[in-house]
């Protein structure tokens, strides 16, 4: 591994990427690692194999510290306002343009992008945020409502979070696809548990720093990196995760975690045939996939 030098010769101070659990920023409790090196050479971006960091290889320990971190937190987020959810968020989206160019790099060298690419997809990333972030208050109006009954009584119906969603990260997005996974879950009032993609996992490892430096809860949203197949079996099988998105799972492996969430009765989110195009406009599903519906009689009158 070589040491990287600045363009005075001095050595260049790596930077050191660690979990995101419960607001706080521990290593592996394996002491475990990984190294992460750059995808398919682009210009402006690093060479194809390049090593760009050690990343911290979580254990299924960390998936449970998570999920116990995601609980405590569930209470004080969903209870929110919708408004005061809203602008969390959208503090969030400031932080994410106050480094855009960081993230672009990363992304550039994540995904073997060239520059302008790679800046494209973290404007959008930012865009996607401030998207989702409006919807905080909307949602309700838009999915909830009052129904029509044949009797004297009010029939209401409004949503409400599911509870702790694990989310398997894309593996082939990094940045623009995580944010289209993640900022629906939270907008609605649910709390995290995010696996990064396992090649890719740098960008969110940087969103996880600033989750941490602006007004969202810790434990609100906990980041693990690692091998997918080996966190998202614990916690498809955990019984205190309400939800998965297995955005991030492939082939036998979806099925695989499927079939361990069907044990404890948990709502599932199934991958995409295809590789989705992160791009493209997003809709409500994302959002009402992991809402439940409390439905309300009042007489009127009495």
């Amino acid at each position: 591994m070589s040491t990287p030098e600045t363009s005075r010769g001095r050595l260049a101070v790596l930077k050191t990427y660690k979990l995101y659990v419960g607001g706080k920023f521990p290593r592996s409790e394996s002491g475990r690692v990984y190294e992460v090196t750059a995808a398919t050479s682009a210009a402006g971006a690093a060479g194809k194999g390049q090593w760009l960091a050690n990343a911290p290889l979580a254990s299924r320990k960390d998936a449970r510290d998570a999920v116990v971190a995601a609980r405590k937190a569930f209470g004080g987020w969903s209870g929110a306002t919708a408004y005061n959810r809203g602008q969390v968020l959208y503090r969030v989206a400031e932080m994410l343009e106050g480094r855009r160019e960081q993230f672009a790099a990363e992304v550039a060298a994540a995904e073997g992008l060239p520059k302008a690419e790679a800046q494209a997809a973290a404007d959008a990333a930012i865009d996607r945020w401030v998207w989702y972030a409006g919807w905080s208050d909307k949602l309700a109006q838009v999915v909830g409502g009052a129904n029509p009954v044949a009797g004297p009584f009010f029939n209401l119906s409004t949503p409400e979070p599911t509870g702790v969603v694990a989310v398997l990260a894309p593996q082939r997005s990094s940045l623009l696809g995580l944010v289209s996974v993640l900022a629906p879950v939270l907008v609605s009032g649910n709390t995290a548990v995010v696996v990064t993609s396992r090649d890719a996992p740098l960008p969110a490892l940087s969103l996880a720093e600033v989750l941490a430096t602006s007004d969202l809860p810790g434990g609100v949203v906990n980041v693990l990196s690692g091998d997918t197949a080996e966190l998202a079996r614990p916690l498809a099988a955990h019984a205190d995760v309400n939800a998965v998105d297995l955005a991030g799972a492939e082939g036998e492996l979806a099925a695989e975690l499927e079939a361990a969430a069907a044990e404890n009765l948990k709502r599932v989110l199934r991958p995409a045939a295809q590789d989705p195009d992160w791009s493209a406009q997003p809709g409500l599903e994302r959002m009402t996939a992991f809402l439940e519906t409390k439905t309300v009689w009042h007489p009127v009158g009495a």
